[in-house]
């Protein structure tokens, strides 16, 4: 049931690093939707946290922080992120992931996950990132190398080769011993004018 739930979840997913505000360990952050909740992880690949919301309350969680749309709040996490103004928090079952913006301080709190829910979060972690990835190179690369131009490249690229290496060598299958290189149907002249002067020869 996750896995065809996690194919739908690849377009939302965001992914981020935050530090450690006690000690600057790299943890990765990562939203994505399931079963129509918005997840919010936290993981340092070995424990993972993690906090859901149901649509009305995201909604609470987003007047509260004065954010416009569940996008927004991804937009500013991932700013605060990169510009090192967002830092977790560890604590014994829990973390408390800190967003500091212009419009004001946003804190969450995560609850760790017991070994097999972390262990099955991470695996399906790794692969909603695969996905994510794949579907970024298939978006990057058919405008600067398809598949038909691929082909066509390649072909216009090798043909001259093939001709100059296949020309010389089926003309050489072919010629006759004594026949010309240049004209082949000098055979008979070449063939005469050696008899010529065997018989000269031999008078």
């Amino acid at each position: 049931m996750s896995s065809g739930g996690n194919m739908d979840d690849v377009r939302p997913s965001s992914y981020c690093t935050v530090l450690d505000g006690k000690s600057q360990a790299k943890h990765l952050c990562y939203t994505h939707r399931r079963n129509g909740l918005f997840h919010i992880c936290l993981t340092d690949a070995a424990d993972v946290w993690s906090t859901e919301y149901a649509e009305d309350t995201m909604n609470e969680f987003r007047q509260k922080f004065a954010l416009k749309s569940t996008e927004d709040f991804i937009h500013k996490l991932r700013s605060a992120c990169v510009s090192g103004n967002a830092s977790v928090v560890i604590h014994d079952t829990r973390a408390e992931l800190q967003v500091s913006s212009r419009s004001g301080d946003l804190s969450v709190s995560l609850s760790r996950l017991q070994g097999p829910q972390a262990t099955e979060e991470l695996k399906e972690l790794l692969f909603r990132m695969a996905d994510s990835l794949t579907q970024l190179d298939s978006k990057v690369r058919p405008p600067s190398l398809s598949p038909v131009k691929n082909h066509q490249r390649n072909h216009t690229g090798f043909e001259p080769r093939q001709q100059q290496n296949c020309g010389p060598s089926v003309a050489v299958k072919r010629r006759d011993p004594g026949a010309s290189l240049i004209n082949p149907g000098t055979k008979k002249k070449m063939q005469a004018t050696g008899v010529a002067f065997d018989e000269a020869d031999d008078d």
